[in-house]
């Protein structure tokens, strides 16, 4: 499977269980892994930082958790540095 096809379906994951996480998770950053939810942050900076420490950039998604489709923004995190 494609990276993004990965990211797209932990997305697809985050869609599905929209209603469920928000009420759990509602204004948080949650990170999305292997379709399952193993961080929950007040940033993105923070989600990002602190889940990267420990998984690859690009295999997880950050998705701010919120009612409604307004909250989708499908940032797949998929940074690869070169060099």
């Amino acid at each position: 499977m494609a990276m993004n096809d990965y990211l797209k379906e932990q997305f697809r994951y985050y869609i599905d269980h929209q209603n469920e996480l928000v009420a759990k998770y509602n204004g948080k950053f949650i990170v999305i892994k292997d379709s399952a939810v193993i961080g929950a942050y007040n940033d993105e900076l923070e989600a990002i930082t602190e889940t990267s420490k420990k998984h690859e950039l690009g295999t997880f998604l950050v998705q701010k958790c919120t009612p409604g489709s307004e909250g989708y923004t499908q940032t797949f995190h998929s940074r690869v540095s070169f060099g």
